[in-house]
């Protein structure tokens, strides 16, 4: 069963173009050999590392785009693996990738956008009423009694 992956691979920074090139070759001849395809080869050139890796601060990042099964995938990353060159490499299955931004695509166009949505007509303003203040209330008369009275002096 074919699948669709993506591998990138880091090359050390000291290895000229063309031995780049050559193992470049290589590891496409690894997957067209066991019945794979190459979508594409891509170069993306000489970058910083997030960390140090095997001593080196740069690498040559490679990504390669392949339709393959999983046994010509486990060959190419053991060639990976023991290639002098390569300083890291990750492989990732895109098929199930695509599948699920396609089912986050089929939700999301089953919703209704807020911006689709004409905004509402603004409410008419309501008229000011006046409303007369209530009269200040009378203070209730203190009636004192036997129990909050102060005993008169004996």
């Amino acid at each position: 069963m074919q699948r669709f992956y993506e591998v990138m691979f880091i090359v050390r920074p000291d290895v000229a173009d063309e031995e780049v090139d050559k193992l470049i070759a290589g590891f496409e001849q690894t997957v067209t050999g066991g019945g794979g395809a190459i979508r594409s080869t891509e170069k993306l050139g000489k970058r910083k590392l997030a960390y140090m890796v095997r001593r080196f601060n740069d690498g040559n990042y490679v990504l390669l785009t392949i339709d393959a099964d999983g046994v010509v995938i486990a060959e190419l990353e053991r060639r990976l693996r023991v290639s002098e060159p390569v300083i890291k490499f990750i492989t990732v299955r895109m098929d199930e990738e695509e599948k699920r931004l396609a089912k986050v695509r089929a939700i999301r166009a089953t919703k209704k956008k807020l911006s689709a949505i004409p905004p509402a007509p603004a409410p008419a303003p309501i008229a000011a009423v006046e409303v007369p203040a209530p009269a200040p209330a009378e203070p209730e008369p203190v009636v004192a009694t036997a129990e909050t009275a102060t005993p008169a002096s004996a």
